[in-house]
């Protein structure tokens, strides 16, 4: 079993605020189905707005939450301004999972073993 290496508590609290502000950005459903639009290539808002039942401007909202979150990065022309997704924060979001995963592991193998 490896651990991870100790944090300061500063960094524990940075770390947590970035965490809360992924976290708060996937917890929409219309962000995330955003974001498994961009795995597939860059799209601009009228691209992104095209199956939702919701105006361009609600979509561009979502979208700066997206780019607050450094889920996804936008650019830089102003007619088109296409997003296209960010990998950091969500690796650093399943980095945090992952912590649990031994966790979950060893609970379900507990539950299984109780089942039998």
């Amino acid at each position: 079993m490896t651990f991870a290496p100790l944090l300061s508590t500063a960094q524990l609290i940075n770390q947590a605020d970035d965490l809360s502000i992924t976290f708060a950005a996937l917890a929409d459903p219309t962000r995330r189905a955003i974001l498994a639009r961009l795995k597939h290539g860059d799209a601009t808002v009228k691209e992104l707005a095209a199956p939702f039942k919701i105006s361009l401007q609600a979509v561009s909202k979502h979208l700066k939450v997206l780019e607050r979150a450094g889920l996804i990065a936008r650019g830089k022309d102003r007619q088109l301004r296409p997003s296209k997704i960010q990998g950091d924060a969500l690796g650093a979001a399943a980095g945090w999972l992952e912590e649990y995963r031994s966790f979950w592991d060893e609970s379900f193998d507990r539950l299984g073993e109780h089942l039998r």
